[in-house]
C-alpha cells in the first residue's frame, strides 16, 4: 500500500471542493458569458471537467476577471499553490492534518507564516504558506525567500530578447499583470544567464562541419566613456546532418588575420577537427589565418556579397543591365567559362567600372570553388545568406537600442536573441544531395556516418 511520501505533492493537490458537506451541488453556477470559455487555455479545459470550469468562471465578465491582476487565474493559483504546500508539509512531517504524530512527540504543524506576495504570469498573488514548528520544512514548489513563480523570470528573458529595455519591461509588466517589477531586478534576473552565454561559448563542438559561414554585425558599445563601434563576429557552422548551430560570438574593433586566428584556434581547441567550406563576405586576413590553422578549407567569397560591392559604382540607370552582364560569370558551368565571361564583361564595362572587374580578379581564387558543384548544391555554399537571416533576427532585437553600456550587456542580449530565433533557421534545403556532392568532392574529410 503506498505510503503519503511515494506520492508527487502537485497529484494530490487538487481543485477546491464544490459541493456542500451533504456532496450536493450548491445549486446551479450561472453559465458563464458568451466566448469567456474559449479564453480559458485548452490543456487546463481537457483535466478539468466542464462543471468546475463552470463554477470557476461564475460571475467572470471580461479576460481581465479571468486572467488579470485578482482574477480566477490568481485565485485558483493561490488555492492550488496553498494546497500543495501543506500535502508537502504532510509529507515533510509524515503524518495527515489533525491526526497525532508518531509516538506522540516530534516535530509539528505550527499555523501559517505570514502572508508573502508571489509574482506570477496572472498578477501578484498572496499564499499564506504552513510551518512547521522547528522550522525545518523546506518546502519546494515555493523555496523560502522566493518572490517569483515558476515561469516569470522566463517571461522576463523573453521580453529582454526581444530587445525590450527593463524601463519597458517594468512598464510592460505594471501594466499588463499589475505586477511593480523594479529595474534593479530585472537586471539581475537577465544578468544570471552570463553564465550560460560563458557555457555556451565554450561548449564542446563536432569534429567536422561540410559548411561554416562568418559574419559580423556592427553594434554601438560604451567603452572608456565614450560610445565606440564594434563588430560582432558570428560562426555559423552546417553540421554533418544539415542543422545550422551558432559556434560562437566575437568582438573586436577591426578584424585581421591575428584576430582570426585566434577564433580559428578557439574552434580547434573545443574539438573542430576540419572545415570543408568556409563562407566570408572578403573578411580581411581570413585567407591567411585559415591556412594556418585549417590548412586543407576550403574559402569561398560571399557572391552576393561581392556583386553588392560591384553594383555601388554603378549609376541607377545602368544598374538593371550591368547586374545582367554579371550574371554569366556566377552562373557559368565551371571556373574556365567563368573566366570567359568575366573578359567579356571587361571588354563591355572595364573602361568605364574598372574597379569591378578589378574587385572580382583579386577575389577569383576565392570567388571559384562553388562552381566545381551543380546548381542546387551552389545554393548551399555560394552566399553568406544563411548567417545574413539570422542577422536580420538579431537586428530586430537591438534596433531599439542606442548603444550598449558594456560588451556584456551585449554579448547578454545577441545570447538571448539568437536562441529566440534558432526555429527559424536551423535546416538547410537541398542538404541530402550537398552532403552526397560534399562527400564525392571531399573524400574520406567527410565521415561515412554523415551519409
Amino acid at each position: 500500500m503506498p505510503t503519503t511520501k511515494e506520492k508527487n505533492p502537485l497529484e494530490r493537490a487538487t481543485v477546491p471542493d464544490l459541493y456542500g458537506a451533504g456532496g450536493e451541488p450548491l445549486g446551479e453556477p450561472p453559465a458563464p458569458p458568451p466566448g469567456i470559455l474559449e479564453s480559458v487555455p485548452d490543456d487546463i479545459r481537457r483535466q478539468l471537467p466542464d462543471e468546475v470550469v463552470d463554477e470557476l468562471l461564475a460571475g467572470a465578465e471580461t479576460e481581465e476577471e479571468i486572467f488579470g491582476p485578482g482574477g480566477v487565474f490568481g485565485q485558483l493559483t493561490k488555492q492550488l499553490v496553498e494546497r500543495a504546500l501543506e500535502v508537502e508539509l504532510t509529507d515533510h512531517l509524515g503524518y495527515d492534518p489533525h491526526a497525532e504524530p508518531a509516538g506522540g512527540t516530534g516535530n509539528t504543524r505550527n499555523g501559517r507564516g505570514k502572508p508573502k506576495t508571489l509574482m506570477t504570469e496572472h498578477g501578484p498573488v498572496e499564499i499564506h504558506a504552513p510551518r512547521d514548528r522547528d522550522g525545518s520544512f523546506e518546502p519546494k514548489l515555493v523555496r523560502k525567500r522566493q518572490r517569483r513563480f515558476e515561469g516569470f523570470d522566463e517571461k522576463i528573458l523573453a521580453l529582454y530578447s526581444r530587445g525590450m529595455s527593463t524601463r519597458d519591461i517594468e512598464r510592460y509588466l505594471r501594466e499588463l499583470y499589475g505586477v511593480n517589477v523594479g529595474r534593479d531586478l530585472i537586471s539581475r534576473v537577465t544578468d544570471a544567464v552570463m553564465e550560460d552565454a560563458r557555457a555556451w561559448q565554450q561548449r564542446p563542438l563536432d569534429d567536422v562541419y561540410p559548411v561554416i559561414f562568418l559574419d559580423a554585425l556592427v553594434l554601438k558599445i560604451k567603452e572608456g566613456g565614450s560610445v565606440q563601434r564594434k563588430a560582432c563576429y558570428l560562426a555559423l557552422g552546417v553540421r554533418v546532418n544539415g542543422e545550422r548551430d551558432v559556434l560562437g560570438m566575437w568582438f573586436q574593433d577591426a578584424e585581421g588575420a591575428k584576430f582570426w586566428m585566434q577564433v580559428l584556434s578557439e574552434l580547434k581547441h573545443r574539438g573542430v577537427r576540419d572545415i570543408l567550406i568556409c563562407c566570408v563576405d572578403g573578411l580581411t586576413g581570413f585567407p591567411e589565418a585559415i591556412e594556418a590553422i585549417f590548412p586543407a578549407t576550403t574559402v569561398q567569397t560571399c557572391i552576393v556579397h561581392l556583386i553588392r560591392r560591384s553594383l555601388r559604382y554603378v549609376p541607377r540607370r545602368e544598374y538593371d543591365q550591368v547586374a545582367k552582364d554579371l550574371k554569366p560569370i556566377y552562373t557559368a558551368a565551371d571556373a574556365d567559362a567563368a573566366w570567359q565571361a568575366l573578359e567579356t564583361f571587361d571588354e563591355k564595362w572595364g573602361k568605364r567600372f574598372p574597379p569591378i572587374v578589378q574587385a572580382w580578379q583579386d577575389a577569383w581564387e576565392h570567388v571559384t570553388p562553388f562552381l566545381a558543384f551543380e546548381s542546387e548544391v551552389r545554393r548551399v555554399i555560394y552566399t553568406t545568406n544563411a548567417i545574413e537571416a539570422l542577422n536580420r533576427q538579431l537586428r530586430k532585437a537591438i534596433k531599439t537600442k542606442g548603444h550598449f553600456p558594456t560588451e556584456d550587456s551585449a554579448r547578454k542580449l545577441i545570447y538571448l536573441a539568437i536562441h529566440n530565433a534558432v526555429p527559424q533557421w536551423t535546416r538547410t534545403r537541398a542538404w541530402t544531395k550537398a552532403l552526397l556532392a560534399f562527400k564525392i568532392q571531399f573524400g574520406d574529410r567527410l565521415p561515412d556516418t554523415a551519409i
